[in-house]
């Protein structure tokens, strides 16, 4: 009798061991291709933002036409290599975990709600033929009604003039402030100018802009019942087209082109 017992308890733990064994191998296998999965979801939103993502070619051969760089918040400058940063690999988000690699911003300038900033960021290249910039893609975010829009800006070769927009991951309402993923208003900023005499002036209005409005490239319509959404979109763009953001780098792109 107690013999039975202990080999029935010897086979259930038995089978325990393996499912739980084959449990973990397929949670490591899931977690790999979610990640993948995750990476392939930014790639896209970079490549459309840059308006040329093609749904029937590969990804990661796309992504080849950008060039990644570095970027130094604190200087302007862009960098091929930052100390010994792999940076394919580098997670601008998550370092602003580490107050070695990231700086806390004071509550008073801290407009898009983004707790700290990042030393060392992140940027895309799109060289035309000749290697001139044709565009560059600037990754944004800030805080709107129920958490942060993260997201990409791409400018074209005039470092003013929005080419794009695409967020690749918010918690806004669905059918108000998610109408941030609306193709409709996203090609609504296509064309709108960033600086105006030299200060952030885009801004996403209450209602609709008006076609006659001589002001009308600097504003994009506000999202209807969205007010607070609308707001965050424009603290973000004032924030990272401002003196902490990318404001000194489009300076020494434009000095040096």
């Amino acid at each position: 009798m107690n013999d039975s017992i202990i080999k029935t308890i010897g086979v259930a733990f038995a089978i325990c061991l393996v499912c739980s064994l084959i449990v973990s191998s397929a949670a490591v296998s899931l977690r790999d291709l979610q990640k993948e999965n995750k990476l392939n979801d930014r790639r896209i939103k970079i490549l459309k933002v840059a308006d040329i993502y093609k749904s029937e070619q590969p990804i990661a051969e796309q992504f080849k036409q950008l060039e990644s760089k570095f970027i130094d918040f604190n200087t302007g400058k862009v960098f091929d290599e930052y100390q010994n940063l792999n940076i394919d690999e580098y997670d601008q988000i998550a370092v602003t975990k580490d107050p070695n690699l990231s700086i806390k911003i004071d509550a008073s300038e801290d407009i898009a709600i983004i707790k700290n900033r990042e030393n060392i960021g992140k940027i895309y290249l799109l060289r035309d033929n000749k290697k001139n910039i044709d565009k560059i893609i600037l990754p944004i975010r800030g805080y709107g009604l129920w958490g942060t829009l993260y997201g990409y800006i791409s400018l074209e070769e005039d470092f003013n003039t929005v080419s794009g927009i695409e967020f690749y991951e918010h918690k806004e309402t669905p059918g108000l402030g998610a109408e941030v993923d609306n193709p409709k208003w996203k090609s609504s900023w296509k064309g709108k100018k960033i600086y105006q005499n030299d200060q952030v002036a885009l801004k996403v209005i209450k209602g609709k802009v008006e076609m006659d409005d001589n002001q009308a490239s600097y504003k994009i319509d506000g999202l209807s019942g969205a007010t607070i959404t609308s707001r965050g979109v424009s603290n973000m763009v004032e924030y990272w087209f401002g003196e902490s953001g990318y404001s000194m780098l489009l300076k020494e792109l434009d000095y040096e082109s």
